[in-house]
């Protein structure tokens, strides 16, 4: 009796296994491409991405990845929308924008706040992405995206039906690595700060490789009852409203800035509350011939410019100014401000280009399909799936 039942479990484990693998597998498929040469910025103007600002209405406080309670049995939040809308405007939120996974929340306040948002990837690597604008979600993921050519198809296919796209903490998603980012394009915001980094290094491979993003810094909040989850990252724009069209246009321009706040009061909520009134900020920036400048309201303990390579192009300290004149040879400079009570402020880069032949430096994607390799990655993946199906077959039949 022992025997067979140990050899019955034996099967069932052979099964299971091998379905697992046919999951992987027929989940694997994507063309195979030609990826670019990494190509820095250069040329002789300077983009600035706060060209736009307007005093009379910035900053406006945001949190752009938030998880909410959904109808169904799958939560990674118990709050539904309104409850967490009501917990960010305690700290000063103007704008909250729901990124359930692979679903379209509506705003509790109606349609005219509505932002269809949501956060794309059920896969096991975390290769998350935040995808605005669609109508609908779309369905399809590799469930192990190992490969720089599967993420960038998700990134090809997400673009079709979609107004932006943010690549979601890499820090936490295992094999992103300094040449996947070094490739990956058509992506328009890069997720900042998930708790691992303070400079964001990651983005610089980016950024050196000629791929051109705003930084964004969220909460991703799941438990907005823990002090240290919620109001930790956030993002101030210089925007009108909190509509939609307001939203997106501020986002695709540029002109705002990310932050890490400390959990102020570690439980103490008035405290906390209180602290994020006063929260030091950018009262100036932009940028004067080759020369970039930014003003703050506290002093900072440290100001640095950061540049190709995650280079420490300058560092000011205790001061509340920095300026920096670029170099025409450096592909571009961004600022870290570091405060004594552990805030950081982070600025979205000023980088080299040609305003005569584009209005800024982000770039046409540039990968193309290599039509050979696709074929024969396919047909492998066809391949190991008929011998997995066979494998199935002899283990359910064998005796």
């Amino acid at each position: 009796m022992i025997k067979r039942i140990s050899k019955i479990a034996i099967k069932a484990l052979g099964v299971i296994v091998a379905i697992a693998l046919l999951a992987i597998v027929t989940t694997s498929i994507s063309p195979i491409y030609n990826f670019a040469e990494p190509q820095p910025f250069s040329g002789p103007d300077i983009f600035n991405p706060y060209r736009n600002i307007d005093t009379t209405y910035c900053w406006k406080r945001a949190n752009m990845h938030t998880h909410t309670r959904v109808k169904g049995i799958l939560n990674e939040c118990e709050r539904w929308p309104r409850e967490v809308y009501k917990e960010y405007q305690k700290y000063g939120y103007d704008i909250v924008t729901f990124s359930n996974h692979n679903e379209i929340t509506q705003h509790p306040l109606g349609k005219e706040f509505q932002v269809n948002l949501y956060e794309h990837g059920y896969n096991l690597l975390k290769f998350h992405k935040l995808v605005f604008g669609s109508d609908d979600v779309m369905r399809f993921d590799h469930l192990i995206p190992a490969f720089a050519f599967q993420r960038q198809w998700q990134l090809d296919l997400l673009d079709k039906d979609s107004d932006i796209i943010v690549l979601n903490h890499p820090l936490r998603t295992p094999l992103t690595t300094q040449s996947m980012l070094e490739k990956l394009e058509g992506y328009q915001l890069i997720e900042l700060d998930s708790g691992k980094s303070t400079e964001n290094e990651y983005w610089d491979w980016a950024l050196s490789a000629g791929h051109y993003s705003f930084g964004i810094a969220n909460d991703d909040l799941h438990h907005p009852e823990h002090s240290d989850a919620i109001a930790v990252r956030s993002n101030f724009l210089c925007c009108p409203s909190a509509t939609y069209a307001d939203i997106r246009a501020t986002l695709l321009d540029g002109c705002y800035y990310s932050m890490r706040i400390p959990d102020y009061g570690e439980g103490n909520i008035e405290v906390k509350i209180a602290k994020n009134s006063e929260l030091p900020r950018i009262t100036n920036i932009g940028v004067e011939g080759d020369t970039i400048f930014i003003s703050l309201s506290h002093e900072a303990e440290e100001i640095k410019i950061i540049g190709q390579h995650h280079t420490l192009l300058q560092s000011v300290k205790n001061s509340s100014e920095a300026r920096y004149t670029l170099g025409r040879e450096e592909p571009y400079a961004r600022f870290i401000i570091y405060f004594e009570d552990g805030a950081a402020i982070y600025t979205n880069p000023f980088a080299r280009y040609d305003a005569s032949l584009a209005d800024t430096p982000f770039r046409t994607p540039a990968h193309s399909i290599n039509i050979t390799l696709t074929i024969l990655y396919n047909l492998l993946l066809a391949f190991i799936t008929g011998g997995l199906l066979y494998a199935i077959y002899r283990i359910i039949k064998r005796k």
